[in-house]
């Protein structure tokens, strides 16, 4: 089992002690706001957002994709998750049918909830990735007085 933990206050953060060395990076910068600079095509990774009572549960499928070709990248309350499927090596002359998209993948999710990043961890496993976000505790609400002028 892969078990990873976000990092919320280091830049960035290259986990030595994960087997599959999963990239974390807590700051949202220019590469997670526009698009790869590449003429790859990019594809979109479906994902299921889960409330779980005490935390959010990210699962996403990423069949064909290695652990050390996964990235996670935390920020506020952004989740961007990147990767790479390598095609399995199967060689055709032709595709009577082609669904299955090949190559570099991301997905942003903006979290419905704030969370507590220290205590975010991660799990790959049969080509399943599985975050675990454990909510924030509420913040109190302050009353703005409107006076009229």
């Amino acid at each position: 089992m892969f078990d990873a933990k976000l990092e919320p206050f280091k830049l960035p953060i290259k986990e030595a002690d994960s087997p599959a060395g999963i990239f974390i990076s807590p700051t949202l910068n220019q590469e997670l706001l526009s698009p790869h600079s590449t003429s790859e095509p990019e594809g979109e990774l479906s994902v299921d957002v889960l409330d779980a009572g005490p935390e959010l549960v990210i699962v996403a499928t990423m069949a064909g994709t290695r652990p050390e070709d996964i990235e996670l990248h935390l920020h506020n309350d952004f989740l961007t998750i990147r990767g790479r499927r390598e095609p399995p090596p199967v060689s055709a002359e032709e595709y009577y049918y082609q669904e299955c998209f090949w190559g570099k993948f991301s997905r942003t999710i903006v979290l419905p909830v704030d969370v507590r990043s220290e205590m975010a961890r991660s799990e790959y496993r049969n080509g399943v990735l599985i975050i675990h976000l454990p909510k924030a505790g509420s913040s109190s609400t302050i009353p703005i007085m409107v006076i009229e002028e």
